[in-house]
């Protein structure tokens, strides 16, 4: 049985989810505020962390980016009133997976738990057999070192968190592919759906201006109504 942490401080919202996840089969454990929900994480393991961002004592983002300090893999799904484009970067820059604004329809939530456990699940299988070495990229004075999660230009390193570091990732595996928003969603994100914001736009953005600015070869370009792809000029 897959344990659930939903960190909710509304009742009604927290009875409403917790039966729907305990008829679906899902172990749940409820916090309702931010410290008791680190409390709760750091006694147990669980599958899936379910978090709003207002909360007392300590806020969502806060809680996120705590959780992220000791566990990189566990996915996170902010499910918060705060639906504006900014909230959902912000959301997902802290460390989150996925993000759904209230109000919700509960099997578009119980659909993003399963899509992101199966993600996890693969995850960790792949992490079982990984070479130890990682990968190791070069896109013209680009050098991406994916052991030790270092990235250079004509040797300059370069600082990224850790979503641009996992985009930077995926355009240099697909090296000349064109790669549409949809599959960026899914594939860094591991968010199956449209979450009704330019949240990968922004990301590709932030990654243009730390990759490309200072570099007259551009490596990464848009194509009109198709996406985005990293090559060589």
């Amino acid at each position: 049985m897959k344990k659930i942490l939903l960190v909710e401080d509304e009742a009604q919202v927290v009875s409403f989810i917790n039966k729907g996840l305990v008829e679906n089969g899902y172990d749940v454990s409820i916090a309702m505020d931010g410290k008791t929900g680190l409390t709760l994480f750091e006694k147990s393991q669980f599958d899936l962390i379910i978090l709003d961002i207002m909360l007392p004592e300590m806020n969502g983002l806060e809680l996120c980016k705590e959780i992220r300090k000791s566990n990189n893999l566990v996915p996170i799904i902010f499910l918060t009133a705060l639906g504006t484009s900014e909230n959902v970067v912000l959301g997902l820059d802290t460390g989150a997976d996925d993000y759904l604004v209230k109000p919700f329809k509960f099997m578009e939530l119980t659909a993003r738990i399963k899509s992101l456990l199966r993600r996890s699940e693969k995850v960790i299988l792949t992490n079982q057999d990984e070479n130890q070495d990682g990968d190791y990229f070069k896109i013209n004075d680009l050098e991406i070192d994916d052991y030790t999660k270092t990235v250079k230009r004509n040797g300059e390193t370069i600082v990224l968190t850790s979503t641009e570091y996992k985009l930077l990732i995926h355009f240099a595996r697909f090296k000349n592919k064109v790669l549409s928003r949809a599959n960026l969603l899914d594939e860094v994100w591991g968010i199956g759906f449209d979450i009704g914001s330019n949240v990968v736009d922004v990301y590709v953005n932030y990654l243009r201006k730390k990759i490309d600015t200072n570099s007259e070869k551009k490596l990464i370009h848009t194509v009109v109504g198709m996406g985005y792809v990293m090559k060589e000029t």
